[in-house]
């Protein structure tokens, strides 16, 4: 189940802004054989692929916040290696992501380039960039 996530957060978080205003690609909506994948679906992946070697050091917390039928918020806290994963709110989060369920899908299936999703307001992402990049690498 990890391939919901692989390339979706890399082309998200391993960019700047700089390449973010240059890069307009990939702008196709989710095709149909993943348009019945739920952001639970996404979030349940990503359980199985964390690197926890990557997450050493690490004190972040993330906050997703997605609207739509199949919409919620999640959260993800790590701390120092671990990580603990659950729906609803979490105080303080150091990032959060806020979109429509279908285009967070569409992203974490390579559909549409996270890049493009940011800098067309598809994706807002509020809070410290760096941290929203090391995302990425904790959970490739």
């Amino acid at each position: 189940m990890a391939t919901y996530v692989r390339g979706p957060l890399r082309s998200l978080f391993g960019v700047s802004v700089v390449a973010a205003a240059m890069s307009f690609g990939a702008t196709t909506a989710a095709p149909a054989a993943h348009e019945d994948c739920t952001p639970q679906q996404i979030f349940d992946s990503m359980r199985g692929s964390f690197q926890p070697a990557k997450a050493k050091g690490v004190h972040a917390r993330y906050q997703w916040d997605l609207s739509g039928p199949n919409g919620g918020q999640w959260w993800i806290d790590v701390e120092d290696g671990t990580y603990k994963m659950g729906k609803g709110t979490i105080p303080n989060p150091s990032v959060t992501f806020i979109a429509k369920d279908k285009d967070w899908v569409a992203i974490c299936h390579d559909q549409l380039n996270g890049t493009w999703a940011y800098v067309s307001g598809r994706l807002k992402v509020r809070g410290d960039q760096g941290i929203a990049r090391k995302l990425g690498e904790m959970f490739p």
